[in-house]
């Protein structure tokens, strides 16, 4: 089987178009949609439907997506069981849209000799602790407690500190605001579905919305990234907390509107995790890069919660 057609599928299953996978890929999307039409020719069946808001698996895409993620852990294995120091440098962003993606492309341009593996793994700190531990990962991003106790051999550097941003339609009341408050949102409706109920993530918003006396609903269903912004988009209540690296594409027509939250601007911070020994030649490199790109915000206007502090 064509891996790299496999590679392809998961990129746009991740992306959830085929521009967004292109994009990724660092190829065009008529490449993307040759790949994706000959694997479906070699599999004998469709495996995404094409609808206005991107592109769906199909049933039999939905079958087939467990076998190619695992076609792809197994040949990275194979691959690293002959080139244990030669291999790209694997990492996992979590989430190709989110400001981790956007700092290693950053990486990527400023040494284009570096050759990367970027992955996203579908998990919590507890499944990234293990996948790096275990080699499977070089590095890994995310929020990190200091009173979490890690495995001995894991490393953390907080390299990361990212501001929020209030992401509403044009129709909104603060669609024009220059910037909001945390204390205005206790007026609005914020909405983040899909928000866990634990990890890092749950413990950082509980903390925020206390801090400020606002609520989060996370009860709304939740479909696919694009209704989710249509949704946003149409609404005269609705808003979102988003990442101000965060990266979303969306038609013109929805005019969305990206608002600084600021006075203060809440902070959600960031670290690299990797495991001590690891001999991969890049890793150090990258590293250094991303501390030195960390903002210095020792004199902003900033909240951080309690376990941020000492960071």
């Amino acid at each position: 089987m064509d891996l790299t057609g496999v590679r392809t599928f998961l990129a746009v299953v991740e992306a959830g178009q085929f521009q967004e996978a292109a994009a990724a890929l660092a190829i065009t999307q008529q490449a993307v949609s040759k790949r994706i039409a000959a694997l479906e020719k070699q599999l004998g069946v469709r495996l995404f439907g094409r609808t206005a808001r991107g592109a769906e698996l199909t049933v039999e895409g939905r079958a087939f997506l467990p076998h190619a993620r695992e076609l792809m852990r197994v040949a990275g294995q194979a691959e690293a069981s002959v080139r244990p120091n030669r291999r790209g440098l694997r990492v996992d962003v979590v989430a190709r849209r989110i400001v981790t993606a956007t700092l290693l492309q950053d990486f990527h341009r400023a040494h284009p000799e570096i050759e990367l593996d970027v992955v996203t793994l579908d998990g919590d700190l507890e499944a990234a602790l293990t996948a790096v531990d275990a080699g499977t990962i070089d590095a890994t991003f995310h929020a990190v407690p200091p009173h979490r106790r890690l495995p001995a051999p894991i490393r953390t550097a907080r390299v990361i500190d990212e501001p929020h941003e209030l992401l509403v339609g044009p129709r909104h009341p603060l669609a024009d605001a220059p910037f909001v408050t945390p204390v205005q949102l206790r007026d609005h409706r914020t909405w983040i579905p899909g928000l866990p109920t634990g990890g890092e993530a749950a413990q950082y918003y509980a903390e925020l919305t206390a801090a400020f006396g606002f609520a989060i609903d996370t009860h709304a269903l939740f479909f696919a990234k694009e209704a989710f912004l249509e949704e946003i988009s149409a609404s005269e209540h609705l808003s979102t907390l988003v990442g101000a690296g965060t990266r979303y594409l969306w038609p013109d027509r929805y005019d969305l509107r990206r608002i600084p939250v600021r006075h203060p601007s809440p902070i959600y911070p960031l670290s690299i995790i990797w495991r001590a020994g690891n001999p991969h030649p890049a890793l150090t490199g990258l590293r250094d890069y991303l501390v030195s790109r960390r903002a210095d915000l020792s004199a902003a206007d900033t909240w951080l919660p309690t376990w941020g502090r000492t960071s």
